[in-house]
């Protein structure tokens, strides 16, 4: 599976949904509180900006945004909220992508640098933050952590959601550190509908390793963008890289 092949025409007509899901204001404001916040009145690079999901409402905010994308279809779906002025966006891999001039804060959001499966890309990614940055810019990351004290030994699935009309699972291949997201959503039917999405996963330990590669340093690592406290049983954090 191909970023392209994930993240086509059929996933951006699909990816938004306005006051639900990722959509939801009690999920969406918390983020973009914090991130105007770390933003300082500067300038901000998003990483797979995608539909504009964050970057969107930040620029609402007054804070000058501009982006990263692979999926020239998800920038089309962008196209339709804000034009190339009010959002710049240059279509390429966040890993290795220039954007024009230099940030106060780069971020990365919803799991997404877990899309680069490799540890030089994600590394790589860590370095591409560092180059956009002004000195003194932060470099942020929502991640989730890998539920491996799920995963019962001899078996290589877990079930992470069950809801209404959804299940999501991921598969775990532990010696190569990659996980396959499984998204099934049906209706009262017998039809279902699977989409899948290859990840490499990263401990917070690796991933502020990674950061120290690319001349960071750990500022703040909360479980939530509320600022919630993260512990061991943190399901997912949200940790804010600074340049010294």
């Amino acid at each position: 599976m191909s970023y392209e092949d994930i993240w086509g025409e059929e996933a951006a007509g699909s990816y938004d949904t306005p006051g639900t899901g990722m959509f939801a204001p009690e999920i969406l404001g918390p983020a973009v509180d914090r991130l105007a916040e770390l933003a300082g009145g500067g300038r901000a690079l998003e990483f797979a900006i995608g539909t504009g999901r964050v970057a969107v409402p930040l620029s609402e905010r007054g804070v000058p945004v501009a982006g990263i994308e692979m999926s020239a279809p998800m920038v089309a779906r962008l196209r339709e909220k804000v034009d190339e002025a009010t959002i710049p966006v240059v279509i390429g891999d966040m890993a290795t992508a220039a954007a024009p001039g230099r940030f106060a804060l780069v971020y990365l959001v919803f799991n997404t640098i877990s899309n680069l499966l490799t540890q030089a890309e994600q590394v790589a990614c860590f370095r591409n933050a560092a180059r956009h940055l002004t000195p003194g810019g932060r470099f942020v990351i929502e991640l989730w952590v890998p539920e491996l004290r799920k995963l019962p030994p001899g078996q290589q699935a877990v079930v992470w959601q069950v809801e209404g009309g959804y299940i999501g699972l991921d598969t775990y291949d532990v010696l190569r550190q990659q996980v396959v997201s499984h998204h099934f959503r049906f209706g009262e039917g017998r039809e279902a509908r699977l989409m899948r999405s290859p990840h490499r996963y990263i401990w917070p330990a690796e991933l502020d390793l990674m950061a120290e590669l690319a001349g960071f340093e750990l500022e703040s690592r909360h479980a939530d963008w509320a600022g919630s406290a993260f512990t061991a049983d943190s399901r997912s954090h949200v940790s804010v890289y600074r340049i010294p």
